[in-house]
């Protein structure tokens, strides 16, 4: 099997209530036509970008039943879903993501708590 960049992240497990975040790219230059260093761009306290993984979301335990034996409880946890699905557009503050690089990709690891809105292809 091929390794691509989309073979790359099915690997990957986020955890918990957090997205995996690609950054879009920033406009390179104002409306009046003034160039920006790259270093104003990641300053913004706000960033976009697109929805790549999603973690199973909130943990909420489950009661727990000590003497009914005959149940099956393998699975100690449930999670409450997350808003965000993979391909969403989302928005988001700059200052909880934590950067990471990937393969080389710059990427971001963000709290849903983080996400301030979120933009989804198909009708709502």
């Amino acid at each position: 099997m091929e390794l691509t960049a989309d073979n790359r992240l099915k690997k990957l497990i986020v955890v918990g209530d957090r997205l995996l975040i690609r950054p879009k790219k920033n406009a390179e230059k104002t409306e009046s036509g003034l160039y920006l260093p790259p270093g104003v761009q990641e300053r913004e306290k706000v960033q976009t970008g697109y929805v790549l993984k999603v973690g199973p979301g909130y943990p909420i335990p489950l009661p727990t039943d000590e003497d009914e034996h005959w149940k099956n409880n393998d699975e100690k946890v449930k999670y409450v879903p997350l808003q965000a699905e993979e391909g969403d557009l989302a928005i988001f503050l700059q200052k909880s993501a934590v950067e990471i690089i990937y393969q080389g990709e710059k990427l971001f690891i963000v709290p849903q708590a983080s996400v301030l809105m979120l933009e989804r292809e198909q009708d709502l």
